[in-house]
């Protein structure tokens, strides 16, 4: 029985890799036995060639389609448009830079036949990465995995496979402010994972700056954690007792020493101590409530100009 595999494919500023890309998939794809596939490029908004490139690509192959965000949405939108738009039976989720490698999906394939529903594609080999990712990335899973009550899989990106029922599971999820690796954690599911190589970047560079990833690690901490709002009470209640503590020890040292005229060095550290912690609770607070306040104004995640080839 012939089953119906889709490719998802998110890109923005990709003009370099588009032709290697599809070079490498192709025969991949048509080698996977009692599969009939479609790919469906998502351009989230490039400002260069991408999507003139990627329009060629669709009018030479009619199993190539393109979903054409109106602007940049960020790359977990562009992934939810993907999946939205896919119709396969089972779909897969790949960069397009050649870093996870196309020649996988037929073992990603061969295991979700064998009753897998999602198959994923685990970096055994990260060291194409710089010394400073790998240890910010293993830092944040330690972290996650601490404060969070999902377990995100180490050294797992978005490449992977998901059953038709997984992605209809995903789409029931309403959240505007998305991070992916999360809500594909929390939905469970059987899960296996494949190990590879990660190689470097066919063409081009990295489109997620060290300020990007920052972020990206605070929506993963925010969406699936309450842990850093319950840090303050912990820290307000110590610091009540510490203040209680220091009081009864300056009322026992007034009644037996007398008064004392106090230093002014002690008096500003403590403000400027307590000030900042306050101030960094604050910002904590701000986080979630910023968070709450978009996904209050209920606006869809993308919003796609054209829809080309389908």
């Amino acid at each position: 029985m012939t089953q119906f595999l889709s490719l998802i494919v998110p890109l923005y500023n990709e003009e370099d890799v588009i032709g290697a890309f599809a070079a490498a998939v192709l025969p991949v794809l048509d080698s996977v036995p009692g599969v009939v596939w479609e790919i469906i490029f998502v351009d989230d908004g490039s400002r260069d060639g991408t999507l003139s490139r990627l329009l060629d690509l669709a009018a030479a192959e009619s199993r190539f389609r393109v979903v054409e965000l109106s602007r940049n949405f960020g790359k977990e939108a562009a992934m939810t448009a993907g999946l939205e738009a896919a119709q396969g039976e089972a779909l897969v989720l790949i960069d397009a830079d050649l870093q996870d490698p196309p020649e996988l999906i037929p073992s990603m394939v061969a295991a979700w036949r064998e009753g897998a529903d999602v198959v994923l594609g685990r970096r055994s080999d990260r060291s194409t990465d710089s010394a400073m990712k790998r240890a910010s990335a293993s830092l944040f899973y330690k972290f996650n995995r601490h404060i969070s009550n999902i377990d995100i899989p180490k050294n797992v990106g978005d490449f992977r496979l998901m059953d038709r029922t997984v992605v209809e599971a995903l789409k029931r999820l309403p959240e505007r402010q998305r991070f992916m690796k999360g809500l594909f954690a929390w939905l469970g599911f059987k899960t296996v994972a494949i190990d590879y190589a990660r190689t470097p970047r066919a063409a081009g560079k990295s489109k997620f700056s060290g300020f990007k990833l920052w972020n990206f690690a605070l929506e993963g901490f925010t969406s699936f954690s309450t842990a850093p709002l319950k840090v303050w009470t912990y820290l307000g209640t110590l610091g009540a007792v510490v203040a209680l503590l220091y009081a009864m020890f300056i009322m026992v040292r007034t009644l037996v020493f007398g008064n004392q005229v106090p230093g002014y060095a002690s008096i500003f550290v403590a403000v400027t101590f307590f000030g900042s912690v306050q101030l960094i609770s604050i910002g904590v607070l701000g986080e979630y409530i910023g968070r709450i306040y978009m996904e209050t104004k209920q606006r869809p995640v993308y919003l796609v100009r054209k829809f080309h080839n389908f």
